[in-house]
């Protein structure tokens, strides 16, 4: 009997022994896991981590630029010597002062220049909206741009001939000498152009109708369909000298040019900086009035009006 119980109790015990070694190895085998798995995860986050720096995201618009390695252009190519279109190798190609600066940026910031053409609201828009980097198109500074977007330091600040003017029927340019004399007329201006901006402020009880562009606005003068149309003197010059009916109104918008700015998305002043060192080199050396010159004669010898 003693024996009996003797067996049985060295069997409990060694039953006892192998459950607490089971247990005890299972403790270490899941820890064991847990472990690898605690560093395959901290190895995984760091991997991510150091691609991410390597990937390094832009962080505003000029370090997107320089990754895509090109800066997009919006302009409106109606506007010689400024940016227009040379068909004369049988492939459109957009020319002028204005492509010359854009194309002088480009190269500053070591990118690819891309141009989009368009009208000029459309341009503005472009900007705002983030579809272009930014855009010139022959601006005047305003307030209201100045507000919306970030503004470029002055180019083009040579000109003598800042005038904003009125073309209006030639009989009647001489009723024209107040900005009362053109209360409840129909006044022609571009969309967001200095000229419109003059019209609203300078002749408020005017009744402003926009145009798709001046050649069309000097014939509705022409025939009474509007009243006035809105111009800059350089560009009333040519037109007056080469259509019958139309003059030069005795009244004259009051404004002093500057000269001319480029429109680039508010907040991004790292990429209106760098523009402003590449336009700084460009007046420094006297370069925008030589493109001028050069884009004028090309102008003419398409046989296209230069404004």
């Amino acid at each position: 009997m003693k024996k009996m119980l003797t067996i049985l109790l060295a069997g409990l015990t060694a039953a006892s022994l192998l459950a607490s070694c089971g247990s005890e190895s299972g403790t270490s085998s899941a820890a064991s896991d847990s472990s690898e798995t605690s560093s395959e995860s901290a190895a995984a986050s760091t991997e991510e981590s150091t691609a991410g720096e390597e990937t390094g995201e832009a962080s505003n618009r000029l370090e997107e630029i320089k990754q895509k390695g090109v800066i997009v252009l919006a302009t409106s190519p109606d506007f010689a010597p400024q940016e227009f279109e040379d068909i004369s190798s049988g492939k459109p190609t957009y020319v002028g002062c204005d492509i010359d600066l854009a194309n002088y940026i480009a190269d500053y910031l070591g990118v690819e220049l891309e141009i989009q053409a368009m009208d000029f609201q459309a341009c503005q828009a472009a900007v705002s909206t983030g579809k272009a980097d930014f855009s010139i198109s022959g601006y005047a500074y305003n307030e209201d741009r100045a507000e919306n977007y970030e503004v470029s330091d002055f180019f083009n600040i040579a000109e003598n001939d800042s005038r904003q003017v009125v073309i209006v029927p030639a009989d009647k340019a001489s009723e024209y000498q107040t900005p009362e004399d053109f209360a409840g007329k129909i006044i022609g201006a571009q969309n967001g152009s200095l000229q419109y901006t003059l019209t609203e402020t300078q002749l408020p009880d005017a009744e402003i109708q926009l145009i798709d562009n001046l050649g069309s606005a000097v014939l509705m003068v022409q025939s009474n369909k509007i009243d006035a149309l809105a111009c800059s003197g350089e560009q009333a010059d040519i037109y007056v000298s080469k259509n019958d009916g139309i003059a030069l109104a005795d009244w004259a918008f009051d404004y002093t040019s500057e000269g001319n700015i480029a429109l680039i998305m508010k907040g991004e002043t790292e990429l209106v900086e760098e523009i402003n060192k590449a336009i700084a080199e460009v007046n420094e050396q006297g370069l925008y009035q030589q493109w001028k010159e050069e884009a004028t004669e090309l102008a003419l010898s398409l046989g296209l009006e230069v404004n």
